[in-house]
């Protein structure tokens, strides 16, 4: 790939542009076509540049109205970005034009060519959608703080990686007005997105009109208030409601079609439906009372599919949306649905009599009848000329034969309905889900539901693992991620939320896998925060902030502290806990630490774009650094950086146990042994352990510590039993210290046992997960 050279007429080009920027202020800047997301080639060369002047035109082909539309949007986007709004005209090809044609021979639909030379810029594209990307990538190329814009020759060539380029708004936890969806849309096109998912009903809000059932909206879409932070007991005594008119819904729809994204509504069903439930309690199981749900969770109240009356609702409500929506997909949800009031209910006992559906495969006869619910609206919808996505839990009990599948708890049932001849959508939490944090230093973040992906995670997705052949991988459609708003109520937490995660997104989806490389994205990325900036996006600016990369050296029995930002600013700390500053420490390469410091740091720039200050407590104890071993093995999915981040001095702050602080076990001990390197006294082993019960994590139920001179015959030094008392679902850290009288040894194996879950939880009778973040000896 050519880098952009400065052109030896400089010159002649300045007096030109004096003469025509809208500004005045004779600043010449360069295009940068190396824009979010990366085109597939481009290839630079040699010439005059294309000059962005007041006179240019747009030109299109006659008769083509969608043309027309996509003219009128790179006209738009224009003036925001340089002051000058292009005329549009149809007709030949004139010096001076950006010139918009369909025609491009390319099996893919969404593939465009861009070339530019000093006469004229010219997309052509394989149909108007794909005409629409290349003006997206003109428009990003042009830098977003102003001045002349000169174009230098170019030919792009590009096409996306995947169909499905996805992204989901759940409007049911938090409804936002339809002026924010739009807006919301307009995210979505700016970084190549084609799907807009739509979670419009669930437990906490039903938010799209149904003529036949009034009552939805009446009753479902107002709930009298919300609780506080994570289902704290206390509410905030404000009622909240709202739902789209169908008017309002066409009018999005039109709004998302003229952007090229099809709107792909859920209405989550047979669970997720209190808010249909307390509208018309006869669906349910019970008969009620139900009522709009005010916290959050699973809940035992679905609808009841005993009863013929639930299918005649469904289908009724479902035909409305099939109006509203043209989309190929209907989604149906499927997920979280617990079967303990169809085990009790007479209507639904029936039913599975009546079907003769029995226990087999590890499945009870009430998931079977929840695959009969998925097979019959599935069939009714097929008939209707539509297809069904729903979660991977469609796939327990029987998978419809025509369902697509929205793979989210998990690569595996994505992986598995691949195998099994479906199409997929991956969507897996772990690097989909835009409601975790975004950092591991919560504190200062507005509240979020838990977890950690950071941007990083995110571009370092892979959605079609190598597990699968390349026949299984063709059912690979896309990647979506999702925003569910439990704790996001404001349009502003909504963006910070999104972006810039959606930008590595966009490249997860957009480029080849073999032309992803995060640093470069890094180098590329502020160039699009600058315009978030000018269209006045709410992005979270972690990327800006200096990035830590602690790792424990049984070498030189330290802390190895690596800083960087994502410019190379200056960065400048302390280890005393005190506020850095450009009079502090430079930081100039590798930070090594043995002892309990509190490390501070913080990039200076010279805009005064300053980054937050990075702060890490280093506890030390006479473990801490020493090499370590694992007897046994970690969860892949929360291993970390591995068995080091048990001696590294580093605390998990908080119970997020996606933070990368803890390293957690799957229903198994963990044992692991500490080589002193040379005989150490010691007299107390400090443990300690996450707690989400909510999570199937507990505490431990038994610790031991053992010492050896050899690594062969060990010695028990303390053993401690604990037991949880609680009843109910907890959340916290539990410390454990073991003391003891002194021992010296060179080797210390700790053993940590799993509790069994108890007969009030959901996972009784099955060994919890384990997650641990160090363990001190002294």
């Amino acid at each position: 790939m050519k880098k952009i050279k400065v052109l030896a007429a400089m010159g002649a080009v300045m007096a030109i542009l004096l003469s025509c920027s809208p500004s005045g202020n004779g600043e010449i800047v360069p295009a940068n076509y190396e824009v979010i997301p990366l085109p597939s080639e481009i290839v630079t060369s040699e010439g005059d540049p294309f000059i962005l002047s007041r006179s240019v035109k747009i030109i299109i082909p006659e008769g083509n109205e969608k043309m027309r539309r996509n003219a009128e949007f790179l006209a738009e986007f224009l003036e925001i970005s340089t002051g000058i709004k292009p005329g549009i005209s149809t007709g030949t090809q004139e010096n001076g034009a950006i010139v918009l044609a369909t025609g491009l021979q390319h099996p893919n639909a969404e593939a465009y060519e861009m070339r530019v030379d000093g006469k004229s810029i010219t997309i052509t594209g394989a149909s108007e959608a794909a005409v629409f990307y290349g003006i997206q990538t003109l428009r990003k190329s042009i830098p977003a703080d102003g001045g002349q814009v000169i174009f230098q020759p170019v030919t792009i060539k590009d096409e996306p990686r995947f169909s499905h380029r996805g992204m989901m708004l759940d409007v049911a936890r938090h409804f936002q007005p339809a002026e924010f969806v739009k807006r919301y849309i307009d995210i979505l096109a700016l970084h190549n997105l084609n799907r807009f998912h739509w979670h419009l009903t669930d437990d906490q809000g039903w938010r799209i009109e149904i003529k036949a059932y009034p009552k939805l909206t009446e009753v479902g879409s107002q709930r009298k208030h919300t609780v506080i932070g994570r289902n704290s007991g206390e509410f905030d005594g404000k009622p909240h409601g709202g739902f789209y008119t169908q008017d309002e819904i066409r009018e999005i729809v039109q709004y998302a079609r003229e952007r090229y994204i099809t709107v792909i509504p859920e209405i989550d069903l047979p669970g997720h439906m209190l808010s249909a439930l307390a509208a018309y309690p006869e669906l349910g199981c019970t008969g009620g009372p139900y009522e709009v749900e005010a916290t959050w969770g699973v809940f035992d109240d679905v609808l009841c599919p005993g009863k013929e009356e639930t299918f005649t609702f469904l289908e009724r409500v479902l035909s409305e949306v099939i109006d509203l929506f043209p989309s190929e997909y209907i989604h149906i949800g499927g997920d979280e649905c617990p079967k303990v009031r169809w085990e009790k209910c007479p209507h639904c006992q029936a039913r599975i009599r009546e079907l003769k559906l029995k226990d087999s495969n590890g499945h009870t006869a009430e998931h079977y009848l929840q695959s009969y619910v998925t097979a019959r609206i599935e069939k009714f919808l097929n008939e209707k000329g539509r297809r069904i996505i729903g979660w991977d839990e469609i796939l327990e009990g029987e998978l419809a034969p025509n369902a697509t599948v929205m793979s989210w708890r998990g690569m595996e049932g994505g992986i598995q309905a691949a195998q099994m001849g479906h199409d997929v959508i991956m969507t897996p939490t772990a690097y989909c889900y835009f409601d975790y944090y975004q950092t591991q230093y919560t504190d200062e973040e507005p509240l979020a539901i838990g977890g950690y992906v950071p941007i990083e995670k995110v571009y370092s997705f892979e959605p079609a693992p190598g597990i699968l052949t390349e026949e299984q991988k063709a059912h690979i459609l896309g990647v979506q991620a999702n925003l569910w708003t439990e704790y996001i109520e404001t349009a502003e937490h909504v963006d910070y939320m999104v972006m810039p995660r959606i930008a590595a997104l966009a490249e997860v989806q957009w480029v080849e896998p073999e032309k992803r490389e995060y640093e470069a994205f890094l180098t590329r990325l502020p160039r699009l925060v600058g315009l978030y900036d000018k269209l006045g996006y709410n992005y979270a600016k972690h990327i800006f902030d200096v990035q830590a990369n602690m790792t424990p050296s049984f070498e030189t029995n330290s802390l190895e502290v690596e800083l960087s930002t994502i410019d190379q600013a200056p960065i400048y700390y302390t280890l005393d806990g005190s506020a850095p500053t450009a009079s502090s420490t430079r930081y100039d390469g590798r930070i090594s630490i043995r002892e309990n410091v509190e490390l501070r740091a913080v990039a200076i720039r010279e805009n005064g774009h300053n980054s937050r200050i990075l702060s890490e407590q280093i506890k030390a104890s006479k473990s801490s650094y020493k090499p370590v071993s694992l007897l046994t093995t970690a969860d892949p999915t929360y291993r970390f950086t591995g068995e080091g981040m048990l001696v590294d001095g580093l605390y998990g702050s908080n119970t997020n146990y996606k933070s990368g602080k803890w390293i957690g076990f799957g229903g198994k001990e963990v044992v692991a042994v500490i080589d002193m390197l040379e005989p150490t006294e010691i007299t107390t082993a400090e443990i300690r352990n996450c707690v989400v019960t909510g999570d199937w994590i507990f505490d431990a139920s038994e610790i031991i510590l053992e010492a050896s001179s050899d690594n062969e015959r060990f010695t028990e030094v303390k053993r401690q039993q604990l037991v949880d008392t609680n009843s109910t679902h907890w959340s916290d850290i539990a410390v454990h210290t073991l003391s003891f009288d002194p021992v010296t040894a060179r080797y210390y194996r700790v053993t940590v046992k799993p509790t069994v879950m108890p007969a009030w939880h959901p996972g009784k009778g099955r060994k919890a997960y384990l997650f641990i973040d160090e363990i001190a000896l002294n």
